[in-house]
């Protein structure tokens, strides 16, 4: 079965900029590109998974201007139910993406409709939600949006996803409440910040990396959490303990996008039963893919050609 995965989050077009390098404070680049595409953590997370083979229901809002249609573009295309997507004041959310040429990328997100997605719509769309196997969520939609899904979804059999990106301030409770926290090192130091009050070694080892930051959030009262490493894979920790999943090494061009893809390709894993290891193998093939073509969503391959 393939499992059914909605994401309540982000719908957004990208601007994308290509420079040799990154500016500094007050410089000015000439640079390449000025394309737009689709984007958003919420509809980048919806493609993968749809793109996988889940049945994805996405919950979000755009506005109603031209770049509403280039935003939800390739949702269509990859077949994502895009019925509780509504139309708000205000204009689509934007992203500007400046990427180098050693494919490290700099963000600026301007959220624009996606501050529409509030407890209402949640509160409409829980019928649905609490129907479907997995849930996912992130940090670029209002964080009271967040902290009531997740109490909504609490016992509804729904598998909770949280991806803490970018981090918001979230009550401990509501990050505890989610079955499965995905972070990367620099997510799980500030999510530590959030669970403890700012304490941060809670296993009397340094937390210098994943697998550290992954235990330290488990021992702060976390079901499972996933600690990606970029190029280096992910680390996953639960009760039962700890253990690395390494992604196999490519030619990197732009690593846009590669964070959404792991966890919707993760999120579709789990809506088709797979354990959160192996969950999180195909994870990191689809995130290890995306980073070799320019973009978000156009770079996330199908499951029929991942092999």
């Amino acid at each position: 079965m393939p499992g059914s995965v909605a994401v309540i989050g982000s719908i957004n077009v990208d601007l994308h900029l290509l420079v040799d390098r990154l500016p500094g404070p007050g410089e000015t680049l000439l640079g390449s590109g000025g394309t737009l595409s689709p984007g958003g953590k919420g509809a980048n997370q919806a493609v993968a998974a749809a793109r996988q083979g889940a049945s994805v229901l996405m919950v979000g809002a755009v506005g109603r201007d031209a770049n509403a249609a280039a935003a939800t573009e390739l949702l269509r295309q990859s077949r994502v139910d895009l019925d509780l997507v509504a139309e708000a004041d205000g204009p689509t959310g934007l992203a500007v993406v400046t990427v180098d040429r050693q494919a490290e990328n700099s963000i600026v997100v301007v959220p624009g409709a996606n501050l529409a997605l509030d407890l209402a719509m949640v509160t409409a769309a829980l019928p649905r939600l609490a129907g479907c196997d997995v849930v996912v969520l992130q940090g670029e939609v209002p964080p009271e949006t967040v902290e009531y899904a997740l109490e909504a979804l609490a016992g509804s059999g729904a598998r909770t996803v949280l991806n803490l990106a970018p981090v918001v301030p979230l009550a401990a409770k509501t990050i505890r409440a989610a079955d499965v926290l995905v972070v990367n090192e620099h997510e799980a130091e500030e999510a530590l910040h959030l669970l403890t009050g700012g304490r941060l070694d809670l296993t009397g080892e340094p937390l210098s990396d994943g697998t550290a930051l992954a235990q330290a959030l488990v021992a702060a009262g976390v079901a499972a959490v996933i600690v990606t490493l970029g190029s280096r894979g992910a680390v996953l920790a639960d009760g039962a303990g700890v253990e690395h999943v390494p992604a196999p090494p490519v030619a990197a061009v732009d690593t846009t996008g590669a964070g959404d893809a792991f966890v919707g390709t993760a999120a579709a894993g789990l809506a088709r039963g797979l354990p959160l290891r192996q969950a999180c193998e195909t994870a990191v093939q689809v995130a290890a893919r995306s980073v070799t073509a320019h973009g978000a969503q156009q770079s996330y391959p199908w499951a029929e050609g991942l092999q």
